[in-house]
């Protein structure tokens, strides 16, 4: 098996994770929050969207899907343009909101496509690149797409717990 391969694979089970959350959902349990301080289905969707699309698009030196395909006006979210979620308040969880399933998926699926298009080349020699000096030790590129699946995979057991709760 080559290294791109178990990316894939790992990638691939993030994508039938989000579209599992999202098959048949409504829009109130999609926007509906447990809790005061608590994300929505269609936040945490948005989210593991919005960090896969960054950091992928980071270390492939391109620009996101977000912004690149007209994500961002499509939303209308009121937020900057760059923001993935990471360390948003309450106040900010609820600004997304309204936003179809439908047009979650295609968004997600958009972000996945251009992902597996990266991943499909990468050779074992390529995950040990730097691809942050931010951080002591450095980021490379093994550790930052381990990193955005271990995200991606909580957020989406999360969604699928908080559907789970919401629906029973």
């Amino acid at each position: 098996m080559e290294v791109s391969d178990v990316f894939l694979d790992a990638y691939g089970r993030v994508r039938e994770e989000v579209h599992a959350v999202l098959d048949g959902i409504s829009q109130v349990v999609l926007d509906v929050r447990p809790g005061p301080a608590a994300n929505s289905i269609g936040w945490l969707v948005w989210h593991i969207a919005r960090v896969q699309d960054d950091h992928v698009a980071g270390v492939a030196g391109r620009e996101q899907v977000w912004i690149a395909d007209g994500w961002q006006e499509r939303f209308g979210l009121a937020l900057e343009p760059n923001d993935i979620g990471y360390g948003h308040t309450p106040e900010q969880v609820e600004l997304v909101r309204g936003i179809a399933p439908s047009d979650l998926r295609d968004y997600y699926d958009a972000v996945h496509a251009v992902t597996v298009e990266y991943l499909g080349g990468l050779t074992a020699a390529d995950l040990d690149r730097v691809v942050d000096t931010n951080w002591d030790p450095h980021v490379t590129l093994g550790v930052r797409l381990v990193s955005v699946v271990d995200d991606n995979q909580q957020h989406s057991g999360q969604a699928a717990y908080v559907r789970g709760l919401l629906e029973a």
